[in-house]
C-alpha cells in the first residue's frame, strides 16, 4: 500500500528544489507544465527521480501528458505503478 500522501510532499519536494520556484506555487493541482515550472529538461529529471525513488520505470506509451500534469497526476500514476 503507497502512504499518497507521502509521495506528494516528495513530489512536491523535488519539483521545488529543482525548478527553484516558490513551494508556495506548487499545489496538489497546480499543473507544473502549463504553469512553466518544467519544461522538456524537467520532464526528464522528473522521470530519472521517479525511477530512483520509487523503483518504477515508465513505459513510453505511460509517457503521457496525463499522467504527469500535476502532482495529483504524478501521485497516481507512481501509485497505479506500485498496486
Amino acid at each position: 500500500m503507497t502512504d499518497i500522501a507521502a509521495v506528494k510532499e516528495q513530489l512536491k519536494k523535488f519539483i521545488v528544489e529543482t525548478s527553484f520556484v516558490p513551494a508556495e506555487k506548487v499545489q496538489d493541482d497546480t499543473l507544473i507544465f502549463v504553469e512553466g515550472i518544467f519544461d522538456s529538461m524537467g520532464f526528464l529529471s522528473l522521470i530519472n527521480f521517479i525511477e530512483e525513488n520509487f523503483n518504477i520505470k515508465a513505459a513510453d506509451s505511460e509517457l503521457l501528458e496525463g499522467n504527469f500534469e500535476s502532482v495529483n497526476a504524478i501521485a497516481g500514476f507512481i501509485e497505479r505503478k506500485l498496486n
